[in-house]
């Protein structure tokens, strides 16, 4: 099995000296990963750490999902608690989980944790107990790292949850469970799309709950619970026409200081129809541009109306550095919806070829590794610099009433404008499709609503149909 191992050290307990009470911990390390379990007294401390190294001098074989032998269940470890088995559901998934969905994790996860609060006594203050959850206690590769009063609230409630086991037996728990996580802080239900997204990271969570034997089975699935509506379609009002697209352009090249380096930026998502993640990984390889053609009666080199393509396979969507494994803002993955190493072109108009050629040709056309785009100082783009620059120029471009509509509101939009365009000029979905990287059934769900003059279409095309009963 892969995830076992026979590779185990224990440690010695620490002895940690708070204001209020004492913690000792019980450290030991199973293949490559330090694990540390906290108690409140010295002799449960012994106990536990007792039991570690009588398994590990058995020989026994530990997990390397939970750090402890695999023999004990939950017949034998009917007290786990739902902070530690949170812990060990996120780094259980952190491996192969992208940035994002890290951090998803770690909302659905501290969202819904209060349901399972076993005592409110000596809590640490709610800001600080999310913000503990959230940043440290439900992330892998800072955990550990938790200082000061973020390590105090984590100790707190390394003790103080209830244990995962209680899910079995009480209905109401679980109707709490799911109800704290899916509702916002003033106890509201919180937007569609987080309901869905927390309650799928809950059930997966109870699922595993049960594959450590934790639980007999997921009690979520047996809640009766309304799950609220959705709708994925592009709102209208959001999508510019072209020459609202051109006014915003103009706009944003008068944006100081980063201006005239973004205009081919958001060019790109209005004529190519990229995701600003795809946009940001973009390099001059990726570029395929027609040549120059030289004017033999003028002497001089011109800009020829022929069409030019982009090929990529990478998007550098933004998560932070504590969520990445290297440290960085952006994480470089393969393409929304693609396997790895799958290349999508996409054809570049007349029109963008221009504005391309003039910003590679600018001092910063590219970075030393071929970026289209970084920060004015070098580096990464940070999503805030192109968000500003966006916002300015709404604001410089549009009318008072414009401005306050869900017109190009966001910078993603423009995608919703490109896309629309495509499929207004008659391209077929599934070329369509091809190009935005969705799939039919996605993309006619998404921009059903966008598509306009259809109806007028089909009308003629029906009455040349039944033409025949005027006879």
């Amino acid at each position: 099995m892969k995830d076992i191992t026979y590779d185990v050290r224990v440690y010695k307990t620490d002895v940690y000296k708070g204001k209020k009470s004492t913690t000792y911990y019980v450290r030991w390390k199973v293949g490559n990963k330090t694990w540390k379990k906290p108690f409140r007294n010295a002799a449960q401390a012994d106990t536990y750490r007792g039991e570690i190294q009588a398994a590990a001098r058995k020989g026994e074989a530990f997990s390397l999902l939970t750090g402890e032998p695999i023999s004990w269940h939950r017949a034998e470890r009917p007290d786990m608690s739902w902070y530690g088995f949170a812990c060990m559901f996120v780094d259980m998934k952190w491996k192969d989980a992208s940035a994002k969905y890290r951090q998803d994790i770690a909302r659905a996860l501290t969202a819904a944790t209060p349901a399972m609060f076993a005592s409110e006594r000596d809590k640490p203050d709610d800001v600080l107990t999310r913000t503990a959850l959230r940043r440290w206690g439900f992330n892998t590769k800072q955990r550990d790292e938790a200082r000061g009063s973020v390590a105090d609230a984590l100790r707190w409630l390394s003790t103080n949850t209830k244990p995962v086991a209680a899910l079995a037996d009480d209905p109401a728990l679980v109707r709490a469970l799911i109800d704290t996580a899916t509702s916002r802080l003033d106890g509201k239900r919180a937007a569609t799309s987080t309901v869905l997204r927390h309650k799928t990271i809950l059930q997966n969570a109870l699922d595993y709950a049960v594959e450590l034997k934790l639980l007999p089975d997921n009690s979520l699935k047996g809640i009766k619970w309304k799950t609220p509506k959705t709708s994925h379609e592009v709102d209208r009002r959001s999508v510019l026409n072209h020459g609202q697209a051109r006014a915003l352009l103009a706009a944003v090249e008068a944006q100081k200081p980063s201006g005239k380096r973004l205009v081919a930026f958001f060019a790109l998502i209005y004529y190519a129809g990229l995701r600003p993640e795809e946009v940001v990984s973009l390099r001059d390889h990726n570029v395929t541009l027609p040549p120059l053609v030289l004017n033999e009666e003028t002497g001089e080199w011109e800009e020829p109306e022929e069409w030019g393509e982009l090929h990529f396979a990478k998007a550098a969507p933004f998560a932070g550095r504590e969520w990445t494994d290297g440290g960085t803002l952006r994480e470089e993955r393969s393409l929304k919806h693609r396997a790895d190493g799958h290349a999508r072109p996409v054809p570049v108009p007349p029109a963008l070829v221009r504005i391309l050629r003039a910003h590679l040709a600018a001092p910063y056309g590219k970075a030393a590794d071929g970026r289209l785009f970084s920060g004015v100082r070098g580096g990464e783009l940070p999503g805030i610099t192109y968000r500003r620059v966006w916002a300015k120029a709404r604001q410089a471009a549009f009318t008072r009433e414009e401005i306050a509509s869900p017109l190009a509101k966001r910078v993603y939009d423009l995608r919703h404008a490109c896309v629309s365009t495509w499929l207004n000029a008659g391209v077929p979905p599934t070329q369509v499709a091809e190009w935005a990287g969705h799939s039919v059934d996605v993309l006619l769900k998404i921009y059903a609503k966008c598509i306009v003059g259809q109806d007028e279409v089909a009308k003629r095309r029906i009455a040349e149909a039944l033409k025949d009963d005027r006879q």
